[in-house]
């Protein structure tokens, strides 16, 4: 790409857009000043990477913002929508647990959520497993007993439930506990998620001996038991930092074949939890755009912690360090989200410097870890079973559900690297059409306009029929050879007909051209894999065909009551996600939505009241 006039180039904040000669974005990002940012790409020294997105683009283009911060949020949400190849993106971008509790309700819930809202609740976390969270969370209600219950069935129960008989709930429901008792057992719950441990263990010593001295030996064995089991917590975590707020610690790491990037959640003082991330094919000249990613793409959708704490750039040339450029501004928009001060701070003292160290060693295990996932050997002999000209790194496999033909709907599942990518999963809704042949070359041509990345290995939910459909469509549009296919089909029993019993491991595999299955052995794990991606396939495309397909069948139902036209059923389902909402609406509801007034609402619960949203 040729260097472009700086007149053309604004001198203002803003985003640029890097594309090719198809329009096709290759790569986003930020600028204080655009100008100076752009022009900075065409100097002598570059990275590979950029070398590399300049020998592709075609045009450059501009969207000024007023402010820096405009141009942050900006960025990440261009970054979000379009995933250009050359930006550094989160391949797991989901949002980890979190334990909630609003302690200014009656008898509150101990809660496991995914994101905090700006409510009077208190929030506690993160966990980036969710197994540690379920594990936590019942430990917790078996030490001290909080209610599960909704607030519906609170309201409704008469009788203590099954928790309560076996000591694990304090029954709150049945009316005739104190709150103050209650409350009491919140504050320990509190305590202990805050990490005030040492005053709660004094506190729970002192109750079990005055009760011992009372002679009240159950009651004094229930303060025993919940002393144990907050002992046996502690002993997992490590005091790194005591008495300091909440920090976050990222370390960055440089392997021959990529880099890595660790996170380390400190909450009060202890080591809660961690998190790596890995990009192959990246050096070390890459931190500062690694860093700059991370922090605009993972804390906008993650609860920040009140200190940040950045690695020092090793490059004696970069005085600010990293994450110089825009900290300012992403600590205004942290602040926004957390509700209070976010500082983001580099390690200069030895604690810190200590937390990046461990950041980095988790760095350093996952670059090990992701490389060898690289040279997976299943992988390996899947390529060779298959007759493949490369290790399939990314594989889609695409099923067709549909009822009659009505509401059909493709799925398509994404594995790379022998995991799967939920993010990267697609539905299509296809026209109505009783033919899974007809259904697929048609969802080919839509695949085929969606473009790059392509699979090194596309597998079809059906055999020979489903096959020839794929590349009969391929052949028309003249890309034959844009990558290779497989059939999975199901076994057949001895009456020649489909085995479809549950743990079947004798499925069998089909290439196209080839009339005869792959001699591939029952129960081997290529074919396990296979099976296995293809039941997430199956799954999520006969999902989203029952949901389409309910969806479609309660419209009906709904216009089929009288006084329920078309207008009025749009408002309702506008204004309510599901039959089940329309049909447990009072009067008071459907009068207060705009063009149904009392009159109307009164005769649509009559209407309502039906049908039946359980059939």
């Amino acid at each position: 790409m040729q260097k472009p006039d700086p007149s053309t180039i604004p001198n203002a904040p803003g985003v640029y857009l890097y594309k090719n000669e198809q329009g096709k974005i290759l790569y986003v990002g930020k600028a204080r000043i655009l100008r100076r940012r752009v022009l900075s790409y065409f100097r002598s020294v570059l990275s590979a990477k950029t070398r590399a997105m300049l020998s592709h683009a075609a045009s450059v283009e501009f969207l000024t913002t007023t402010t820096e911060k405009e141009a942050l949020l900006l960025e990440a949400n261009l970054i979000k929508k379009h995933h250009p190849h050359y930006n550094i993106a989160l391949k797991d971008d989901k949002q980890y647990f979190l334990f909630r509790i609003d302690p200014n309700t009656s008898y509150p819930r101990l809660e496991i959520v995914r994101s905090a809202r700006r409510d009077r609740a208190r929030y506690f976390g993160p966990f980036t497993s969710a197994q540690a969270a379920r594990d936590t969370w019942k430990l917790l209600h078996r030490t001290f007993g909080l209610r599960r219950c909704s607030d519906r069935a609170l309201r409704n129960r008469k009788r203590p439930c099954l928790y309560h008989h076996i000591g694990q709930c304090l029954a709150p429901c049945t009316g005739v506990l104190e709150e103050k008792i209650y409350a009491t057992a919140v504050g320990q719950v509190c305590a202990l998620l805050e990490g005030r441990v040492d005053a709660l263990l004094q506190d729970l010593r002192s109750r079990m001996e005055a009760a011992s001295e009372h002679l009240a030996f159950e009651e004094a064995a229930v303060f025993r038991d919940q002393i144990r089991a907050i002992e046996r917590t502690v002993e997992k975590q490590a005091v790194v930092l005591p008495g300091e707020s909440d920090t976050d610690a990222i370390g960055l790491w440089a392997s021959e074949k990529g880099m890595a990037l660790g996170l380390v959640f400190v909450r009060n003082g202890a080591i809660c939890d961690a998190r790596s991330f890995y990009w192959p094919s990246l050096s070390r000249e890459d931190s500062r755009d690694i860093l700059h990613a991370f922090l605009g793409q993972f804390y906008v959708v993650q609860m920040p912690a009140a200190r940040i704490l950045l690695p020092r750039s090793q490059d004696p040339d970069d005085e600010e360090g990293y994450g110089a450029f825009g900290l300012k501004e992403l600590a205004q928009v942290l602040t926004e989200q957390r509700g209070s001060p976010v500082q983001l701070t580099f390690a200069d003292h030895d604690t810190d410097k200590r937390l990046i160290a461990i950041a980095e060693a988790n760095a350093r295990d996952c670059a090990h870890s992701k490389e060898l996932q690289d040279e997976n050997a299943m992988l390996a002999s899947l390529k060779k079973a298959l007759h493949l000209s490369t290790i399939p790194k990314r594989i889609e496999c695409v099923d067709v559900s549909h009822t009659s033909g009505q509401d059909s709907r493709v799925g398509l599942v994404v594995y790379e690297d022998g995991e799967p990518c939920p993010d990267q999963y697609r539905t299509y809704a296809l026209p109505a059409a009783n033919d899974d042949y007809a259904a697929l070359a048609a969802w080919m041509v839509r695949r085929l306009k969606s473009g790059p990345p392509w699979p090194n290995l596309l597998l079809i939910d059906g055999g020979r029929g489903q096959i020839s459909a794929v590349v009969r469509a391929l052949h028309e549009a003249g890309q034959e050879e844009l990558f290779p296919l497989a059939g999975i089909a199901k076994a057949r029993s001895e009456d020649g007909t489909p085995d479809r019993r549950a743990g079947n491991v004798s499925d069998r595999i089909f290439l196209p051209g080839r009339s005869n299955p792959l001699p591939i052995h029952p129960g081997s794990p290529e074919l396990l894999f296979l099976q296995k991606i293809r039941d997430t396939t199956h799954r999520l495309a006969i999902s989203r065909h029952r949901r389409a397909h309910r969806k479609s069948t309660l419209a009906s139902e709904l216009l089929a009551l009288p006084g329920i036209g078309q207008a009025t059923a749009k408002l309702l389902w506008q204004h309510f996600s599901s039959l089940e909402e329309i049909c447990q609406a009072s009067m008071q509801d459907l009068a207060g939505i705009p063009g149904i007034g009392l009159k109307r609402a009164k005769n649509l619960v009559a209407s309502l009241a039906r049908l039946n949203p359980k059939k």
